[in-house]
């Protein structure tokens, strides 16, 4: 018998018809043998409603209560789905996050899990029953507060469970097949991918592909959890997550793994910051006081006449305020002349493990990006990654344009997103 953690997203468990589904789902692996741990997210639109909401009675919520009131949709879930399942004749229980051992650090808002304590789960199980945990949160022991883990969190915990259990593998379930070689809400004829290396997969949702958060791929990387991502919508195989040396085949062919894209970075440019050594520096440390991830940064040369020079950088928009009130902050350390921001951006990325040993990649890349008209501003690269910032309103024909040159499109007919949202 094996151990199977199974998560379903918000888009699998949004009303009960979707919950019953998921019962069947988890009843059917329960009498194939196996045992069975679920990780559940907040039905639906739940997370966005009680964010809202905490908007609506003041502008400024504390992030305390807010960790308790965003945990309250998880814990809805996982009790309905609990009962569901009961009614299928398989007897199942219901956990919070502190009470499955979700041991965490305790800035909330951004948690991150340190130990999982799986003592009641085993226990569970040893009984017969299919654990449900709700996903998202966790318990700082120091504060015996409950905390959140921010966006992904709930892949992120199922990951983490199938690692402190043991688990045979992770199946993460969403509204689409799998992993795909772009997103299919702007790409229709993208292909599913049968296996993707961790390396690859972390490359993928760092730049922007929603399937799987950066986070949760890692964790499962360190712990080498076998991630299987399908949808909770059908019975096909999904995509595997696995090293690279189980992925299959030779990791040459295909040279590319996907495009992906995001459109929620931002762009802040600091102008006339003093080209002598120690600027940069003062200038990043600055940000990082502020706690916001950097993705890329470039340095202008600096003009001979003035000894000054500019320093562009892309972050999330949600982290703009903090990083400019931070650089203000040190602004006479800095010595800079300006500051300017930009949120019209959007990044292109290509990902694949064969870019380490085959050339032509960036030439072919930077000319279907010529060819279909899209300016560059800026450029990152990496042994398996080349990623470039354009217009946000040029990004998803850059997207298009570049799946097509590396033949990744597929004649099998048009991806489906079956709840609608790629999650």
């Amino acid at each position: 018998m094996s151990l199977v953690v199974q998560k379903y997203g918000g888009s699998s468990v949004a009303d009960a018809a979707a919950l019953r589904r998921v019962a069947r789902r988890v009843v059917e692996t329960v009498r194939s043998g196996h045992d069975v741990v679920v990780t559940v997210s907040a039905m639906g639109d739940t997370t966005d409603e009680l964010i809202e909401l905490a908007h609506e009675v003041t502008d400024s919520p504390d992030a305390r209560e807010m960790d308790i009131l965003l945990t309250a949709g998880e814990r809805i879930s996982m009790a309905l789905l609990a009962m569901a399942i009961n009614s299928e004749g398989v007897p199942a229980q219901a956990f919070t996050g502190p009470q499955a051992g979700v041991i965490t650090t305790e800035h909330h808002g951004r948690a991150r899990i340190i130990d999982v304590a799986p003592g009641r789960l085993q226990r569970a199980i040893a009984q017969g029953k299919v654990a449900i945990v709700a996903g998202f949160q966790g318990l700082n022991e120091e504060t015996q507060d409950v905390t959140t883990l921010g966006r992904g969190g709930s892949d992120t915990t199922a990951v983490a469970l199938a690692a402190a259990l043991g688990a045979d593998v992770c199946e993460i379930y969403t509204d689409v097949d799998g992993v795909f070689s772009a997103d299919p809400r702007i790409v229709p004829t993208a292909r599913k991918l049968a296996r993707i290396t961790y390396e690859e997969m972390l490359d993928m949702a760092a730049s922007g592909a929603k399937v799987l958060m950066p986070r949760c791929v890692e964790y499962a990387r360190r712990f080498n959890v076998p991630i299987h991502v399908r949808s909770s919508f059908s019975g096909h195989e999904g995509t595997w997550v696995v090293e690279e040396t189980e992925a299959g085949g030779d990791m040459e062919d295909p040279i590319i793994a996907g495009v992906a894209h995001d459109k929620s970075e931002a762009k802040i440019t600091v102008t006339g910051v003093p080209d002598v050594p120690g600027s940069a520096a003062r200038l990043f440390e600055a940000v990082a006081r502020a706690d916001v991830n950097i993705d890329m940064i470039v340095q202008n040369v600096s003009a001979t006449n003035t000894g000054v020079t500019d320093i562009s950088f892309t972050l999330p928009q949600a982290s703009v305020p903090d990083a400019l009130r931070a650089i203000e902050a040190d602004a006479e350390a800095i010595g800079y002349a300006g500051l300017a921001t930009d949120d019209a951006i959007g990044k292109v990325s290509l990902i694949g493990a064969g870019m380490r040993s085959n050339s032509g990649v960036s030439a072919k890349f930077f000319a279907a990006l010529r060819d279909a008209g899209v300016n560059i501003e800026m450029i990152t690269t990496s042994d398996i990654r080349i990623s470039v910032v354009t217009r946000a309103a040029h990004l998803e024909k850059a997207v298009r344009a570049v799946h097509t040159a590396f033949d990744l499109d597929t004649a099998e007919g048009e991806a489906v997103v079956y709840g609608g949202t790629g999650r």
